[in-house]
């Protein structure tokens, strides 16, 4: 099979549905990242709290995936998987990450990055809980990142963890998995804008606060 680069070469979108100034953004990062979360939330943004998160191993390869936004305030960004996984591993080997948030149909996107932690246990039990009994038995069945032999061997998993659980709701949540939450240091706030020519404003956490400079598209 050949690729068709020429295809590829002719995709292009225009951009213009706003612009992003110094002089109307919050003062505060995190204020100004609900603000436009906010705002996806009422525009109705498919899955508005998809994030790409993007680790690096020690040995200096990095990997990225789409997780999930489940918490959100004045300290940063929450997420939850498995602490055994390829970002689990990694976070363990490096603590420090980046989250890409992309909003296409307002023509926005936030780029962050900061030290991740875990989260406390019992913030990991309450939302564990609070999720749909599948979303549970997956968690325990699935050894994420891991090979398996075949589809099979989860939905066995799956069938023997349903016989175990009945009908209780009430499903331990399993050591492996649980709660990051990334402390950003950095978050840019980019605008789409005609001809190429973005409007592109990064936070820079001081002392005292947030510095908020101009980046060049």
């Amino acid at each position: 099979m050949t690729l068709k680069q020429q295809h590829i070469v002719a995709i292009r979108a225009e951009y213009g549905m706003g612009q992003l100034s110094e002089d109307e953004v919050a003062d505060d990062a995190l204020i100004q990242f609900q603000k436009w979360f906010d705002e996806a939330l009422q525009n109705e943004v498919m899955e508005p709290n998809a994030m790409v998160l993007s680790t690096v191993s020690i040995s200096g390869s990095p990997s990225s995936r789409i997780v999930l936004l489940k918490q959100l305030d004045e300290s940063g960004f929450g997420f939850f998987t498995n602490y055994e996984s390829r970002k689990g591993t990694e976070l363990d080997e490096n603590p420090h990450a980046a989250l890409l948030f992309f909003w296409p149909e307002l023509q926005r996107q936030v780029r962050i990055e900061g030290r991740v932690e875990k989260l406390s246990a019992e913030l990991s039990d309450a939302y564990f809980q609070s999720r749909p009994k599948g979303s549970k038995l997956g968690a325990i069945a699935s050894p994420q990142s891991r090979e398996i032999p075949d589809r099979e061997t989860l939905d066995t998993q799956l069938v023997e963890l349903e016989k175990t659980y009945g009908d209780t709701e009430l499903v331990p949540r399993p050591a492996h998995w649980g709660g990051y939450r990334l402390v950003p240091d950095l978050l840019e706030f980019w605008q789409g804008r005609g001809s190429r020519l973005h409007d592109r404003l990064a936070y820079k956490r001081q002392d005292n606060g947030w510095q908020i400079v101009r980046l060049a598209p």
